[in-house]
């Protein structure tokens, strides 16, 4: 066989050699010996058949990106891929068009219009308790490929070949948020579902989906789900997530013990927050807070929420509380005419405060050790002249960024530099212009070049890599003591903070010099 390239060229010249059967043979043999005396000049040549093939040059192998390239999609495939996504979200379970395939061009997207589908399903989910539930199809193989859980339950030693299979413990949103990530490789979030989605994850072993819903949550931590994120964090052992809760009820605390969160939480993660030694609030806020977290576990319980019943509930977590350390008022005005104390532990408490020889409690009387706070001071000196600093309504004000998460409690502020005086201060924190933290006080400055601290009704958090502008509005004696030779970047323990000049500033405070030399935090 003589083979040609398109171009005419010879590339490979070909024998072969045909194994014929002996029917053949024999048909051959003997036309051959009719026709020798015709063909005595090609007797001795055997017939040739030519045949010329044309074949293209051999090529690369190419993957099916390099094949099809991503574009933008013409308007009817366009229409097609959302249809087939939309379908998907809504579980239509429609069949797709014929040739759908060719409308993606990887397999990934190919993967992804699977999600969800009942086409080409070998396996079904029933999710969610009784009276909730949703039928959500799924693909073995594509599944046990995404999760151990679901290649040991499929193609294990103990499989079962089951069609059908319930999941009364897992939410319909959560286990579908979890299959969009096997199938679609996309990690799609939501703050009502993403507990619910790290608990599926936690239980058919998808790590990187956990450690994705482990990260959503850091960032939208605050003093209002920390109470309950630390129970669940303690419930799905992850200690880093865990560390974070604490570090934001430990520096909001009343924030936190306030919040309706709070009353969610499991009687272990309770005992755990009474006792904890850093937590940064009066103890009257600690025993109200446990009292409204009584209240929730009656009806919880079914109970009625009466005195004993809340006693009942609190058990040997009432002891954790330290009544003793409240303010005599505190307790005179709140604990003592709450009814949840007996008579004798009222006397006792009392006489505690009051007798020489105290009682033997029952309840911790130390006081918490709370946290101490840090100081970040950006000026190197500070000084006085006979026309500065004046204070006429107008704002001083600086920005400043940290690189670790931190707890603005207030501000140190500059008094008078002519003696004795009072100042009032409007103080106030921003991000971006909208309001995180404001407060207005006062305080009494003795004439020297100190700082005085000036605080938020409670600590703001701040997150790191941000710019927020700290501000002040004082009222009080027009000459006081200012900074000068400010720095940008100060180190303040573990955490750096960076100073630049702000647009709100109308009264000259800037990087080098001016009002508001202190950051007061927590870290």
């Amino acid at each position: 066989i003589l083979m040609v390239d398109e171009k005419g060229k010879n590339m490979k010249c070909l024998t072969f050699f045909l194994m014929l059967p002996e029917t053949v043979k024999n048909r051959s043999k003997k036309s051959s010996k009719k026709g020798n005396s015709s063909s005595s000049s090609n007797s001795k040549l055997p017939p040739v058949c030519y045949e010329i093939i044309t074949l293209k040059t051999k090529k690369k192998k190419k993957m099916a990106a390099d094949i099809f390239p991503r574009k933008k999609p013409a308007t009817t495939n366009t229409t097609a891929v959302q249809q087939y996504h939309q379908q998907n979200l809504n579980n239509n379970n429609t069949i797709p068009a014929p040739n759908w395939q060719g409308l993606y061009p990887t397999i990934r997207e190919r993967n992804a219009v699977m999600f969800n589908n009942d086409l080409m399903a070998d396996v079904h989910f029933v999710v969610g308790p009784p009276g909730g539930t949703q039928r959500l199809p799924g693909h073995k193989y594509v599944l046990a490929v995404g999760s151990s859980v679901f290649h040991a339950m499929f193609y294990g030693e103990l499989a079962e070949d089951k069609d059908e299979i319930r999941i009364p413990d897992v939410e319909p949103a959560a286990f579908l948020a979890m299959l969009k990530y096997i199938y679609c490789d996309e990690i799609d979030l939501a703050a009502d579902t993403v507990l619910a989605t790290l608990y599926a994850a936690k239980k058919y072993i998808v790590p990187h989906l956990a450690r994705a819903c482990v990260n959503f949550l850091e960032t939208s931590l605050s003093a209002k789900n920390a109470c309950v994120l630390l129970s669940q964090s303690c419930l799905f052992e992850e200690p880093d997530l865990t560390q974070r809760c604490w570090e934001v009820i430990d520096a909001q605390a009343e924030l936190a013990l306030k919040s309706e969160g709070f009353c969610d939480i499991d009687f272990q993660t309770l005992e755990s927050i009474l006792r904890r030694e850093t937590l940064n609030a009066k103890e009257i806020v600690v025993f109200e807070a446990a009292l409204n977290w009584a209240e929730v576990e009656c009806q919880r319980q079914e109970l009625m929420a009466t005195i004993e019943n809340k006693r009942k509930v609190l058990g040997k977590a009432l002891y954790l509380i330290r009544i003793p350390t409240m303010a005599l008022d505190d307790f005179a005005n709140g604990a003592a005419q709450s009814g949840i104390l007996t008579l004798n532990e009222t006397n006792d408490i009392f006489l505690w405060y009051t007798a020489a020889k105290k009682p033997e409690l029952q309840f911790v009387s130390k006081p918490r050790k709370g946290l101490v706070p840090q100081r970040c001071h950006r000026f190197q000196s500070c000084a006085y002249r006979s026309n500065q600093w004046r204070y006429r309504g107008r704002c001083d004000s600086i920005q400043f960024a940290v690189d670790k998460r931190v707890f603005i409690a207030g501000f140190g502020l500059y008094g008078s530099s002519c003696g004795s005086a009072e100042y009032s201060a409007k103080i106030e924190l921003k991000r971006q212009g909208v309001i995180l933290g404001q407060n207005l006080s006062k305080y009494f400055s003795d004439g020297s070049s100190n700082t005085f601290p000036v605080w938020f009704e409670y600590p703001v958090q701040i997150e790191p890599d941000t710019f927020y502008t700290a501000s002040v509005i004082l009222d009080g004696n027009e000459l006081s003591y200012f900074g000068q030779e400010g720095m940008t970047e100060v180190q303040c323990g573990k955490v750096t903070v960076q100073f630049q000049c702000s647009s709100d500033s109308t009264n000259g405070t800037g990087v080098q010099g001016g009002q508001i030399p202190e950051l007061i935090f927590y870290a």
